[in-house]
């Protein structure tokens, strides 16, 4: 959903997120109040970015927090520490009033409401962030006829996956997308201060640059190429090009200073704690460690944890092969002679070389994390019996078996963007999509929808996988 995407207090910002999702998030959430489910009750499972923590740049009010705000703070807007978190659920809360409304009826009617954690709001790891938002939700039914406590146990928060055995186990899947991938995802906490939640890449990226980048959009930013880069310094004009280059300056030494974290004497302890938080997940659950620890094993490690990472992620790499063959040039010029034939012989082999570089770095830079997706609910289904696996993260709706028991679908997204600007106006359209999952007597179904405000829910029809998974090869 990414409520609070476009809570940005930055003067320069350009985006906002469109009056109309809201409208038929609403819709869509009293139509099933009204539609009787086959079973007791339904449950409705957000798969991942319910808020949209690292998107928004609220200024700190002292009077507000417990913690002072950090200079970066100052500047950026409030951080990911726990108090900072619950302000921004605050916020989100009054901005989405609707929504929360319309999510407390459906609780107080009966119904379930489960939270899955994802790269946009690992936030939810703090206690005070989950009292917070049922609070606002409690708030926001403006029922006196349902129990208190009973509202409150209807709400649960699962910060790494929701699994029903058999029928279906929900993640968001940013933990196999190397750029938003967290190493100790049970304790993500910084090394450098356990008071806030450790930064990914996109987290720097969002608040370091693309906000306060006129023209630059939160979802898509990350597939941006040095061309781009350079078209839109040039559109900004000299001075914004230069503010530009130095904030991408400022995000690349963060991104070396989240790396540094990694070799902290407090990252050994933070690891400890992810194993001993394994361990209660595996024991509250019933699943196993070595169940969990084989499911861990499937993500990715964050490009933050390595300097070639960091230096692919920015396109760095790509940018010192550039200015290497470039350099490589020159000095045969000036060895050879521009009119000597062994200059053109090795300049043909020196830009050969470049292209194949720059081929090779590309291809290793997967920004695209569709097709990983894909492939890990193939080897995940085996590890978890499940009906249906579900994913999010991508934005990207899709539905391709991955066995032949077992149905992956990444069900998209209920976060659209408007960007406008003196000559153009841009949306970047939310799929609206949404999938039900029934037990079913003759075994578990799923319908999986899109939102019409004219028709409600009807069916969604998805591309197929750019690459197929390794069930479908054979």
């Amino acid at each position: 959903m990414h409520l609070g995407s476009d809570l940005n207090e930055h003067p320069l910002a350009s985006i906002r997120r469109s009056p109309t999702i809201d409208r038929d998030l609403v819709a869509l959430l009293a139509h099933y109040r009204k539609t009787p489910p086959k079973a007791d009750r339904w449950r409705i499972v957000v798969a991942g970015d319910f808020i949209d923590f690292i998107g928004m740049a609220i200024q700190p009010r002292e009077e507000e927090l417990s913690l002072a705000p950090s200079d970066e703070e100052r500047e950026h807007g409030l951080g990911n520490a726990a108090d900072h978190a619950r302000v921004k659920v605050k916020r989100v809360a009054a901005r989405h009033a609707d929504v929360f409304h319309a999510l407390a009826s459906f609780v107080s009617d009966g119904h379930a409401l489960t939270f899955v954690h994802g790269n946009h709001d690992v936030e939810l790891y703090w206690d005070e962030v989950k009292t917070e938002i049922k609070a606002q939700l409690w708030s926001a039914a403006k029922r006196t006829d349902v129990d208190a406590a009973a509202f409150d146990a209807r709400i649960a928060f699962n910060e790494w996956f929701f699994y029903d055995e058999n029928l279906a186990y929900i993640e968001h899947g940013h933990q196999y997308d190397e750029f938003c991938a967290t190493e100790t995802f049970m304790a993500p906490l910084s090394p450098r201060d356990p008071r806030r939640i450790r930064r990914g890449f996109c987290d720097v990226l969002l608040r370091f640059v693309v906000r306060q980048t006129r023209g630059l959009r939160e979802h898509g930013h990350d597939k941006m190429g040095l061309v781009d880069y350079v078209h839109i310094g040039t559109r900004l004009g000299i001075r914004g090009g230069v503010r530009l280059l130095v904030r991408f300056i400022y995000a690349v030494h963060e991104l070396f200073r989240v790396r540094a974290e990694y070799f902290l004497e407090p990252a050994r302890a933070l690891r400890e704690e992810h194993e001993r938080r394994l361990g209660l997940l595996a024991e509250a659950t019933r699943i196993g460690l070595d169940r969990l620890r084989a499911l861990a094993a499937l993500q990715s490690p964050p490009v933050t944890a390595s300097i070639s990472g960091i230096l692919a992620s920015v396109l760095l790499d790509r940018l010192a092969v550039a200015m290497a063959c470039s350099i490589a040039l020159v000095v045969a010029a000036l060895v050879a002679g521009v009119r000597h034939h062994n200059f053109w012989y090795a300049g043909v082999c020196i830009v050969v070389a470049w292209l194949l570089a720059h081929r090779y770095l590309s291809r290793r830079r997967k920004v695209d994390p569709d097709d990983v997706l894909v492939d890990r609910a193939a080897h995940l289904a085996r590890l978890f019996p499940a009906a249906f696996v579900v994913m999010g993260h991508t934005h990207a709706p899709l539905r391709v078996p991955v066995s032949e028991a077992t149905t992956y679908i990444n069900v998209g997204s209920w976060a659209e963007e408007e960007v406008e600007g003196e000559r153009v106006s841009m949306r970047v359209k939310a799929a609206r999509t949404h999938l039900v999952i029934d037990r079913g007597e003759a075994g578990p179904t799923a319908q999986f929808l899109a939102w019409s405000p004219d028709e409600g829910p009807r069916s969604f029809v998805g591309p197929e996988p750019t690459r197929k998974p390794e069930y479908l090869k054979s």
